[in-house]
């Protein structure tokens, strides 16, 4: 899923993300809440008509700014007191605020408000709270929540990297019986080995038939390994704001497209690909960029951020695509071997973690 932090992605049209094959991307409550406000979303009819957005929405609750606004805010039983960095006034966020708010937002998927800690702290005792206040903060959730008939209220486990903190979450939050369920609290800066053990423990005590959504995963191998790991659903920044560096995301590695080697360089910004930017121009609906021409603009005009957004987008969806249509044919393992052999033609260079990820739930890497 892609991020559209404040109802839009930024520097593209809801057509031209539309035209990537997106059908949900991500809105964030507490940033909405702040601007344009609630009252404005209740007079407009909620967040698709603010931005023109006639597919899926998911929003966040807004916990995760306890950790990226965190000399702003103070975590209670009560809720989440935050400073606005627009404003500096005071904004209390509460488990039935942010559900009000996502109300009004009128989000497809609704995340709870959870107390968020990244993996690494060190405070076992501080996690454990962070834990066990997201299971009650969860049901106040439920109980606020409005519209459970046309808006699907996920829950967030939490619990650090302690696995068996992890399961007692699971187990309580699988108890609420929610439409669909998160991994929260990744992303934090942890190792790649203690992620993966973090997401397969969950996966293995979740229901089959609902989504299981790891949040805030955005490279494509952390994708692909997490969707061996029996998840299905992500949403990261980093697709959109690699972009905005000069940075296209390809089957072979994120290509700077600054580097002076692709001044003359008349190609598609990734041959084969079938996004807008790099059909043929004699196609319907495409655009025919070429290498050269994202170079030209990469350092001095908003044209090659957008045109790498809408590429980066589309990538990044087709890969989950692909791994969809690869699990429904029963060759998602030989999808894998691909993916990490057009990445790493070299196979000493698979990286370690991925290796043993994968071996743990069948899929050897280096078998032919």
């Amino acid at each position: 899923m892609p991020v559209a932090t404040q109802a839009s992605l930024k520097g593209i049209t809801p057509e031209q993300l539309e035209a990537t094959g997106c059908r949900l991307c991500l809105n964030n409550t507490y940033h909405l809440g702040l601007k344009p406000g609630q009252e404005v979303l209740d007079a407009v009819g909620g967040a698709h008509k603010l931005q023109g957005w006639k597919h899926n929405l998911l929003t966040d609750s807004g916990g995760f700014q306890m950790v990226s606004l965190l000399k702003l805010a103070k975590v209670t039983e009560e809720g989440v007191r935050f400073l606005s960095p627009h404003d500096g006034s005071p904004m209390l966020l509460t488990p039935e605020h942010s559900m009000s708010l996502q109300n009004s937002i009128g989000s497809d998927i609704m995340m709870q408000l959870d107390d968020v800690l990244v993996t690494t702290h060190p405070d076992k005792a501080r996690m454990r709270e962070a834990m066990e206040r997201s299971v009650r903060w969860l049901d106040r959730c439920i109980k606020a929540h409005k519209n459970p008939d046309r808006q699907n209220l996920f829950c967030i486990i939490q619990g650090g990297l302690d696995l068996e903190m992890r399961r007692e979450c699971c187990r309580e939050m699988v108890a609420r019986d929610t439409p669909g369920i998160a991994i929260g609290g990744l992303s934090g800066g942890e190792a790649k080995d203690d992620f993966c053990n973090v997401v397969a423990t969950c996966t293995e005590l979740l229901p089959d038939l609902k989504p299981r959504y790891v949040m805030g995963i955005g490279y494509p191998e952390d994708l692909v390994v997490s969707v061996a790991l029996g998840a299905d659903m992500f949403d990261c920044v980093w697709p959109t704001r690699t972009a905005r560096f000069g940075n296209a995301i390809t089957k072979h590695g994120v290509l700077n497209m600054k580097k002076e080697q692709y001044a003359k360089d008349f190609g598609p910004i990734e041959d084969g690909c079938g996004c807008p930017c790099c059909r043929p121009i004699d196609q319907e609906g495409a655009i025919g960029v070429t290498r050269a021409f994202v170079h030209h603009n990469s350092a001095k005009e908003t044209v090659a951020a957008h045109l790498l957004t809408i590429h980066n987008v589309w990538y990044q969806l087709h890969l989950m695509g692909g791994a969809r249509d690869a699990i429904i044919a029963d060759k998602f393992p030989a999808f894998v071997k691909e993916f990490f052999n057009n990445l790493y033609p070299d196979r000493k260079s698979y990286p370690s973690w991925a290796v043993n990820a994968l071996k743990n739930v069948g899929i050897d890497l280096f078998e032919s």
